[in-house]
């Protein structure tokens, strides 16, 4: 499993085309429900040397998680025109209460989470981009194989 920095440094152009696209507000997190059908969540996902995701410790996505870390990450879209691209990553999320690793989330975060927030961990296992352009698509896939 790989960490944000990591697939950073495997795939530049993709981490900093996902890491812009994430940056430009809400992202949506696929969960899988103890039912084992898929659950939406909106979030704000927080890109440092990992990718993180802070949550009240009530949420149902957390419980998901906690249960069952497969998740996939998709940014939000400008229109329906795909404006902007798409990108997605999936991979699996731990929980963590290491307070080093919390500060990193905390500093690498673009908001003030609240201190009774958990905090997850999230690895890239699988990213895709595709950037709607004149005549086509732009699409990238990571690992190449994926």
């Amino acid at each position: 499993m790989t960490s944000w920095a990591e697939f950073a440094q495997q795939a530049p152009e993709l981490a900093a085309f996902g890491q812009a696209r994430f940056q430009t507000g809400v992202a949506y997190l696929g969960t899988v429900r103890a039912d084992g059908g898929p659950r939406v969540h909106p979030v704000t996902p927080i890109i440092g040397e990992q990718l993180f995701l802070f949550m009240e410790p009530t949420s149902p996505k957390g419980k998901d998680l906690q249960r069952d870390g497969r998740y996939t990450l998709h940014c939000a879209v400008e229109d329906s025109g795909g404006g902007g691209g798409e990108f997605y990553v999936r991979g699996r999320a731990t929980l963590t209460d290491d307070p080093a690793i919390r500060e990193q989330a905390v500093r690498a975060s673009p908001y003030v989470p609240q201190a009774h927030y958990i905090l997850f961990v999230l690895t890239v296992e699988f990213a895709f981009m595709n950037q709607y352009v004149e005549g086509g698509t732009n699409s990238r896939r990571w690992p190449s194989g994926g």
